[in-house]
């Protein structure tokens, strides 16, 4: 097909010493280059040394420019056109074309200058909104930054967290029991406010916003609680050491602590699931080495975390141990608000996931249009047509999920009688016809729940090592060869951390090649077989805690002491250690890769509320067991002094319940499956990537 000259249907011009630019209709969507002849020009124009045009088809700048030069689309129009001299007709629904006509040096500069711009391909943005350029934002720039903001946070989260059971009992005079209790009522306070950040963030403020917003209610938090005990709580001076008790307190001054204490818990529950998600927005899945890079974050995430935990449970630890509590807390304080600017300062490189939408108000349409079709007799069985939507991506924003088999209940909520062309005109109620991309998104939830629920008793397990741990190395011999300086109890916790940090750095290198052996799996485990590992070695850790218990008992001297050393303890400390990273390293990297779009900051907050949950059960367990124990003048199995009573056969029936979890958890695990398509990638393509992929870092 012959394209008209162009004198003669030229619309616009746009000359100068460097370009000439002409806009001229065509018929063809797309076209090669070799379509358009030089000889159609005027014979008052000279043949151009170059020629480019490009179809008005994308929604983005272009991805990478040809060796010749470039082009930029404009807008999409319909238009009509008078027959030209050729006799060619331009039909309504023709295409506008750029025709850039470059000199030689313009064109390779332009060339050059386009040819360094690659945008990510998973549709995030920059700050500005416009889409993201591989080299100028995310990555590890930015991903390194949101590392050390998580190792600073988290230095300033267990700077109160880890010695909060003693604060309670020396400056707050309550008993261990009542201490130990609220100790995990609060950190399960902590975890459940992770719901609300995880809401916001994934509906109406982004990531971004979210996280910046919380982390200063943070620090603000922190800023009250070190005031508050310097100029209420630690009194008269020099209290709250192991031998020197405070004063009792008025409801004043006890409510100011506690409001400092949940501005604290409220600021780090909604930072925390969004950060981990938002570090993972850093990384394009579509880009191969990104996407590999982006399951190394996780890994790298946790380190970060017990990194910047290790500084508060030796030296912070060590100077609150010794009553300085006020410097520690200032410290914690200047940790966060150290943090906070660092995340600030990384704002230009960050790339951006935009909200969604509110995935709980898309939760209740699927369930309240499947029930309105189950009573209006509507049946998936019937001859009906399940409602796609019209757009490649869903109305949220997210990616487009297809239809799968399973909880053929709610399907109704996306079966309509309309025909086609009536589905795409008439206006939808999106509370009695959602899409299938709704229905998906609802079913991948109820999938991963029973998952996820196994993960609960884990945790319980995990809170004891700050609760009763602490109490159970309280009451060992904590001496060391330096004279005058003991063993703080909470400070054996850094074990815990030395553990997470070699399995994560020895995993990749050493451990994954070795279990990719023996499972046949170049990738090694899944992130099922993982967690189910980390239920058995959370089993294992209080069986060990049981038996180290024993014999502390068996050595006990005076009330509430005894020969054995603290350095037994090492043992429990390392198998929860590797147990976590196994657990909660698996979780990140599950529920973020099983929620869909508009679902990801829910599916970190998932793991935080396995936590928070865990710390809950703790608490009912921990006061059930005292309940029924201590009865008919019996001290019960965990009373004030341990040599009266039977922590050890607290710390058996734990291990019980986690091997009882485990077989649950084995059934559950073993009928997983992942979803289907996702926007045009199947499940077997995805196992099939993770086959390619090797354990090496």
């Amino acid at each position: 097909m012959r394209l008209p000259k162009i004198p003669a249907l030229l619309t616009s011009c746009e000359r100068d010493t460097h370009t000439r630019s002409y806009i001229l209709p065509s018929r063809a969507a797309s076209c090669s280059l070799s379509s358009i002849n030089p000889t159609y020009f005027s014979p008052h124009t000279q043949p151009p040394p170059l020629l480019l045009y490009s179809p008005c088809l994308l929604a983005r700048p272009p991805l990478a420019a040809t060796p010749l030069g470039f082009s930029r689309c404009i807008n999409r129009q319909r238009q009509t056109a008078e027959e030209s001299e050729e006799d060619m007709s331009v039909n309504e629904g023709d295409m506008k074309l750029r025709v850039v006509v470059m000199d030689g040096e313009a064109a390779a500069a332009a060339a050059a200058k386009e040819k360094l711009i690659e945008y990510t391909l998973d549709g995030s943005v920059d700050i500005k909104g416009q889409p993201a350029v591989k080299g100028r934002s995310g990555g590890w720039l930015a991903g390194g930054l949101i590392l050390v903001n998580q190792g600073l946070a988290t230095m300033a989260f267990f700077g109160v967290n880890v010695n909060l059971v003693l604060f309670l009992t020396r400056v707050v005079q309550q008993s261990n029991g009542d201490a130990a209790n609220n100790v995990s009522k609060w950190t399960g306070t902590v975890y459940m406010f992770s719901l609300i950040g995880a809401f916001l963030s994934d509906s109406y403020w982004g990531r971004y916003k979210t996280c910046a917003i919380f982390q200063a209610i943070f620090v603000c938090g922190l800023a009250l609680l070190s005031l508050s005990s310097r100029l209420y709580l630690l009194l008269p001076v020099g209290c709250g050491t192991e031998r020197t008790p405070c004063a009792p307190h008025s409801g004043t001054e006890m409510g100011i602590f506690y409001i400092a204490l949940y501005m604290i818990a409220f600021g780090n529950g909604g930072y925390q699931p969004n950060i981990a998600t938002f570090g993972a927005d850093q990384f394009d899945e579509e880009d191969p080495a990104e996407a590999h890079s982006k399951v190394s974050f996780f890994s790298y995430f946790y380190l970060a975390l017990n990194l910047g935990s290790l500084f508060s449970n030796t030296f912070l630890s060590y100077i609150q141990d010794r009553g300085s509590w006020v410097l520690g807390f200032w410290l914690s304080t200047a940790a966060a608000a150290l943090a906070l600017l660092l995340f600030l300062a990384g704002t230009p490189r960050y790339r951006h996931s935009q909200p969604c939408g509110n995935p709980i108000g898309s939760i209740c349409q699927v369930a309240a249009a499947a029930c309105r079709n189950w009573k209006s007799g509507v049946s998936p069985e019937a001859e009906m047509i399940l409602y796609e939507g019209d757009e490649k991506a869903d109305s949220s924003g997210g990616k487009r999920l297809l239809h799968t088999k399973g909880f053929r209940f709610l399907d109704r909520a996306a079966l309509t009688a309309m025909d086609t062309d009536s589905a795409c005109t008439k206006p939808r109620d999106q509370w009695k016809l959602c899409t299938v991309t709704q229905v998906e998104q609802v079913k991948s939830i109820l999938r991963i729940l029973p998952i996820w629920l196994c993960t609960i008793l884990y945790s319980v397990v995990f809170t004891q090592m700050a609760s009763l741990f602490v109490v159970q190395g309280a009451a060992m011999r904590r001496t060391t060869v330096f004279a005058g300086f003991s063993v703080p109890a909470s400070s054996m916790s850094m074990f815990d951390i030395l553990t997470v940090a070699t399995t994560i750095f020895l995993y990749r290198r050493a451990i994954c090649p070795f279990l990719a052996r023996l499972t046949g799996r170049p990738a090694g485990p899944t992130e099922l077989q993982r967690m189910g590992l980390g239920l058995v070695l959370g089993a294992m850790a209080m069986a060990t805690a049981g038996t180290v218990e024993h014999f502390r008992k068996a050595a006990a001297t005076t009330a509430n002491g005894s020969d054995l050393h603290i350095i037994w303890q090492v043992p429990q400390y390392a198998l929860i250690g590797v147990s976590e990273v196994m657990m909660y390293v698996g979780q990140l990297e599950f529920f973020n890769g099983e929620m869909p779009d508009g679902f990801k900051s829910f599916g970190s907050a998932l793991c935080m509320m396995s936590m928070s949950l865990g710390n809950y059960f703790s608490d009912v367990i921990v006061t059930a067991v005292t309940k029924a124990t201590a009865v008919h003048g019996r001290p019960g199995w965990i009373p004030a002094d341990l040599n009266e009573g039977h922590l050890n056969k607290f710390y058996f029936l734990l291990a019980i319940l986690s091997v009882a979890d485990f077989a649950v958890y084995l059934v559950f695990a073993s009928r997983y499956r992942k979803s289907g398509k996702v926007d045009g990638r199947s499940s077997d393509d995805e196992e099939s990537y993770d086959d390619d992929t090797t354990c090496h870092a």
